[in-house]
């Protein structure tokens, strides 16, 4: 319990039997509720959102989209230097530490939540930091990829990711609970409009407590952060970590990389997003997203190069990965799956509140989108099935891949993908244009389910191919990396919905996915299912 382990033989079959399941089951079943929470942190701001609207907080629902954009590629960055915490600092250090991490937005959204006058700019430093949940899972994933024998990487990495991505299903169900009663003190405030829990709908006028909706989390994070501490173990073997400093040397290298990822976030969200009034100050350029965001990669991964001594050196050591053809292959079809659940994950309740929860109707010859939808559904009774889903059925595409090959699990999943993806268009299309939208919200609502089982079933699939295409060395570090690629989806499409919703056109944003899709199945199949590909059927 919480020692260093050395001679850590996993693909002996012998040593897993006796020695090494017992610890890498408990490393896993620590790690799972930290990742968890992590996620939790990082995304709910799509519920807090939709709160705020309902409660009549005085910002724009495009202002309020930032939030969560924000949240999205400040996650997505810091996943970059993450990425290679576990062969720097080790996996118990960078756990607990992440971990620990969290408590600062988490108390921090509580605090803003409790004032209806807090600035908006406060909320986009919060944003910004509940990032550091984003990060946690490129850590987290390269970490256990270490404690499992590559025959059941699939099993392993799709119950760590799977039962993590719970995070975003409980923080969907959680904080709309949470919000109904005084939990922590402090004065409620009363609904504007009509909200929503799990079991049924709440009418305006209601007392509800949103400042919940962060200091809740703490009841999750203090003891983890103790679990971690204690029940985590560091691998010092040479594929691992053999140099990991004193947990204090750890922490403080962790927080140095982290610090670059922040800068290099904020550097992008400078260029990229416009003057809001009462917001934070950014460029006013309003930079295309499609060149901010890979200088924000660039800049991360070049700044954390010229990190001097040993760290340096490590990075020096992990960055063979960029080397890889594979690694750039995988990066795309990772996006594709990760990208799309954890985007869609991040939009889909506040996609819900604005397409149905209002009639949208023709004045003067002008397309109006502000008259509440008393018939609408409530986002917050259904924005946790999609994520919910995708995040079950994760473990179980893993499962299937390592019976049949990560590839052809892939390429049946991408197919379902396009379709399905095309299938929203054409139905938030029509609702958008209604004065009824309700009457396009079953469709609407059944192929999403059906496009977020396919991201899960497919991420599931991706982790077996990682497995096997990368040497025990490297695939931690890939892992970590494509993670952190994939998870800038969780700005993307936040960004790309609230940017389509505005100008009117919010069928455009899955068409783009769709053709996005189509790409992928291209490279999946010349690379791991062609005659003479690269590695067959992996």
């Amino acid at each position: 319990m919480g020692q260093d382990l050395r001679n850590w033989k996993i693909e002996d079959e012998s040593y897993w039997a006796s020695t090494g399941k017992s610890i890498a089951t408990r490393n896993l079943w620590i790690s799972i509720p930290s990742l968890l929470a992590g996620f939790a942190v990082w995304l709910y701001w799509g519920i807090i959102t939709v709160q705020m609207i309902n409660l009549g907080f005085a910002f724009e629902k495009s202002q309020l989209f930032t939030l969560g954009a924000i949240a999205g590629l400040t996650g997505a960055t810091l996943r970059i230097p993450s990425t290679f915490f576990i062969r720097i600092a080790g996996g118990r250090n960078t756990i607990f530490f992440t971990t620990a991490l969290l408590m600062i937005p988490a108390i921090g959204a509580g605090l803003a939540l409790s004032n209806p006058d807090t600035p908006l700019w406060q909320f986009q430093i919060l944003a910004f930091l509940s990032g550091i949940g984003g990060g946690n899972f490129s850590s987290s994933m390269s970490n256990i990829s270490f404690f499992y024998p590559k025959k059941i990487q699939g099993y392993a990495l799709g119950m760590n990711a799977g039962l993590g991505n719970f995070g975003v299903t409980t923080m969907q169900v959680v904080i709309p609970l949470v919000m109904t009663f005084g939990l922590f003190g402090g004065e409620g405030r009363e609904l504007v409009n009509t909200s929503g829990t799990l079991i049924g709908k709440i009418p305006a006028g209601t007392v509800t407590y949103i400042q919940n909706a962060g200091f809740v989390w703490l009841l999750m994070l203090v003891p983890l952060a103790l679990l971690g501490w204690f029940g985590m173990n560091n691998i010092r073997d040479e594929h691992v970590s053999p140099d990991i400093p004193n947990p204090l040397g750890a922490f403080a290298t962790i927080t140095g990389m982290l610090l670059i990822g922040f800068v290099t976030a904020a550097s992008g969200l400078w260029l990229l997003l416009p003057t809001v009034e009462g917001g934070l100050t950014t460029s006013g350029i309003g930079l295309s997203k499609w060149i901010v965001l890979p200088l924000v990669i660039a800049a991360t991964v070049i700044l954390l190069k010229f990190i001097p001594g040993a760290v340096g050196q490590n990075l020096s050591r992990q960055y063979k990965i960029f080397g890889n053809k594979h690694t750039w292959a995988m990066t795309v079809i990772y996006t594709m799956t990760f990208g799309s659940f954890i985007g869609y994950a991040a939009a889909f309740g506040l996609t819900i509140k604005v397409v149905f929860g209002f009639q949208h109707l023709l004045v003067d010859g002008v397309m109006t989108h502000n008259t509440p939808n008393l018939d609408g559904p409530s986002a917050l009774m259904f924005a946790w099935m999609g994520p919910f889903i995708g995040a079950l059925i994760r473990p179980i595409g893993g499962m299937i891949a390592d019976k049949i090959g990560g590839a052809k699990v892939t390429q049946i999943v991408s197919v379902v993908m396009v379709a399905s993806a095309l299938g929203v268009a054409y139905f938030i299309q029509k609702a958008y244009v209604s004065a009824t939208p309700q009457d396009f919200f079953l469709p609407f609502m059944i192929l999403f389910l059906i496009l977020f089982t396919a991201t899960g079933i497919g991420n599931g699939s991706t982790f077996r191919t990682i497995a096997v295409v990368f040497n025990k060395e490297q695939a931690g570090p890939a892992l970590g990396w494509t993670a952190a690629v994939a998870a800038y989806g969780a700005f993307i499409i936040p960004k790309v919905f609230g940017e389509q919703l505005k100008a009117g056109n919010p069928e455009y944003a899955l068409y783009g996915f769709a053709a996005f899709y189509t790409v992928c199945i291209i490279i999946n199949w010349w690379f791991y299912l062609r005659p003479n590909a690269y590695v067959k059927n992996p």
